[in-house]
């Protein structure tokens, strides 16, 4: 599924994506600064999340209060490899059945479930993404 939309057009494409999703666990690629973080934003939000949504960068992981259950949002840029991510426990948060939102989930390939969701966002101008939505990696 493939879709193109604005930044006025975002919840809705969030309330889409959760609504196609059969899995917790979402991949999110795309280049630096191709939206990644603002949809999170949005789908936590979508989720009942109150919480300050931000990259987590430096700490690899957030973790946002959403209704009735948790997100745990990575971001493996800085990763170097996967066993920075096997010490902070990454495999224990997937073994959960919370809500999962990975950026640069190419970092940790091996580590990665086989039950995903894979959202790939491509800028095409300053307002305006495609998403790419699969769930093969």
């Amino acid at each position: 599924m493939e879709i193109t939309y604005n930044i006025e057009q975002l919840p809705e494409v969030a309330e889409k994506i959760l609504k196609v999703s059969s899995t917790k666990t979402l991949l999110f690629y795309g280049e630096m600064g191709a939206g990644k973080t603002t949809l999170i934003k949005e789908l936590a939000k979508q989720l009942g999340s109150k919480d300050r949504v931000s990259s987590p960068t430096f700490s690899l992981v957030n973790e946002y209060h959403a209704e009735n259950d948790y997100i745990y949002h990575f971001d493996f840029h800085r990763v170097e490899d996967e066993k920075e991510a096997y010490d902070i426990g990454f495999e224990e948060y997937l073994l959960e059945s919370h809500w999962v939102f990975i950026e640069w989930p190419d970092r940790v390939k091996n580590l990665l479930p086989t039950k995903i969701l894979k959202i790939s966002i491509e800028k095409i101008s300053n307002k305006t993404r495609k998403i790419s939505i699969s769930t093969e990696i």
